[in-house]
């Protein structure tokens, strides 16, 4: 599958268009034959669906996707569901999770952004770029992006695992977090891996980066080498963390994620 973010000529109008409608993170899928899919727009009108907002995201394969909230209160019944976007990983094409993704992060600008941040008045869409513009004062905001870094630290055949407390699943990681203002992105991986675990890394390189849409995230990934300190869990974001051999790896996030494919990567060493 592919995606185009712009409208264009590979768009074709002749294919029903696709629905990546989102409620409180929760993506609304079809169920059939014990598959779930993205609801066309025959499905919103069959079922009497009313929504409250939707805006266009691009094409998939030339079919157009849209993302969309439904009006407060509407409930659809079977064969729809709204389900966790993480639970449908494996359920769905990943070229759609990633779309379904795009859809939730910029339905989370758009409700989060609907007045002004400098005078409080309501904002309105623009036409020609993506953004949302305040015709009391002319601030322009555009869709949020928080850039986090995720690093795997490597020591020899080892490899930095950790326990969040906030994971909803009991699964080990590798190490991340935001970065502040004035900060680069290596500086952003020195503190963050000193304040969570306690050791030190150097010889930083870059491994790649990936959105992450839970709600706005831009992960930026790196690999980086061991330098020093005692693994010692801060227990406010970290509450387990250790030493792992390729060959006794813990349960850990699936490759779709980056935090995943950074794991896979070494597993691969």
């Amino acid at each position: 599958m592919t995606f185009d973010a712009k409208q264009s000529s590979t768009l074709n109008n002749k294919l029903p268009a696709l629905f990546f409608i989102f409620d409180q993170g929760r993506l609304l899928v079809r169920n059939a034959d014990g598959e779930c899919h993205i609801p066309e727009a025959a499905d919103i009108e069959k079922c009497g669906l009313r929504l409250a907002r939707k805006q266009y995201l691009g094409a998939l394969d030339g079919q157009a996707c849209y993302a969309a909230e439904l009006d407060t209160g509407a409930a659809p019944g079977a064969p729809f569901a709204f389900k966790e976007l993480r639970s449908l990983f494996d359920r769905l094409d990943e070229t759609l999770i990633w779309v379904a993704g795009r859809a939730n992060h910029l339905l989370y600008w758009q409700r989060t952004h609907r007045y002004c941040g400098a005078c409080g008045h309501p904002t309105e869409e623009q036409t020609k770029e993506r953004a949302l513009f305040c015709p009391q004062c002319g601030l322009v905001n555009y869709p949020r992006l928080s850039p986090a870094v995720i690093v795997a630290v490597i020591d020899g055949p080892r490899i930095l695992l950790a326990r969040n407390v906030r994971a909803k699943t009991p699964f080990y990681s590798v190490l991340a977090g935001f970065v502040e203002p004035g900060e680069t992105l290596e500086q952003c991986i020195a503190r963050e891996v000193k304040e969570e675990v306690g050791v030190s890394v150097r010889n930083i390189r870059y491994f790649g980066s990936q959105p992450w849409p839970f709600p706005n995230s831009l992960m930026i990934a790196f690999t980086a080498d061991y330098a020093g300190g005692t693994i010692t869990p801060d227990m406010t974001e970290i509450i387990e963390a250790d030493w792992y051999t390729k060959d006794d790896l813990p349960r850990v996030p699936p490759t779709i994620s980056i935090a995943g494919q950074l794991i896979e990567w070494f597993r691969l060493l």
